[in-house]
């Protein structure tokens, strides 16, 4: 196309670049001079409220905005209550002596239950595990929070787990089966070789989960991995 015809073009369907490189420069610079608009949508309390709230698990920001908003529309029906059961949940729950379980009473409800086999001792890496085999009620024994797993990358050795009250504990002439109820990963599987072999002298069994094959799953859908231990822990059928 000759030069006179691109003189001789539209401006609005074919604008000048230079121009337009020019237009966006005004504009950023423009931007870059006014005052910043303030974010804020309401008052300090309730982006406080907010802000503690995406700090749950599970909830971003957006998913908190809805629950303040939620909790501010029923303050009389929802917040008022949650708020005093907060106050007194942070006054009143503690770590149980003896297994690490959290409770209101010490020792917790489970190590009070006479009806406990105290000769079968589970140990969790959390108390969140502890409450879901408490859910699934498979057997009513004692239990042992470490409160976390080893893991050499963040800093977690032996002594900033329960390890050493365990071993104390499975050395009770009472306990005859210490369970290992810890997670398949590398870190879970690593804290229960190491107390294994710790519990060697203490003259219990020691056992883990099986792992494979889910109730109710279908082979297709599982993982090599899980097909692998599945194999590996066959049954009598």
């Amino acid at each position: 196309m000759r030069a006179d015809k691109l003189n001789c073009l539209d401006p609005w369907i074919y604008p000048d670049p230079i121009a337009l490189t020019r237009a966006a420069a005004t504009a950023s610079e423009a931007l870059r001079e006014s005052p910043s608009v303030p974010t804020a949508v309401a008052g300090p309390e309730i982006e406080r409220l907010i802000q503690l709230l995406a700090r749950l698990p599970g909830l971003g920001p957006r998913s908190a905005r809805r629950a303040a908003l939620h909790l501010i529309k029923k303050r009389d029906l929802l917040m008022a209550p949650l708020a005093a059961a907060l106050q007194s949940a942070m006054e009143k729950i503690a770590i149980c002596r003896i297994c690490g379980n959290l409770d209101t009473q010490n020792p917790c409800a489970v190590c009070s239950d006479p009806r406990r086999d105290p000769s079968i001792i589970i140990v969790v890496a959390d108390v969140a595990d502890l409450w879901a085999l408490e859910r699934a009620h498979a057997v009513d024994a004692r239990y042992h929070v470490l409160g976390g797993t080893l893991s050499p990358l963040d800093g977690v050795g032996p002594e900033d787990l329960s390890i050493e009250a365990l071993i104390t504990r499975a050395h009770a002439p009472e306990v005859k089966e210490v369970i290992l109820a810890l997670n398949a990963t590398v870190d879970g599987q690593t804290t229960a070789h190491y107390i294994t072999d710790l519990l060697a002298g203490a003259g219990v069994k020691a056992t883990g989960l099986a792992h494979g094959v889910p109730v109710g799953g279908e082979l297709d859908y599982l993982d090599e991995g899980t097909l692998t231990a599945a194999i590996r822990s066959r049954t009598p059928f």
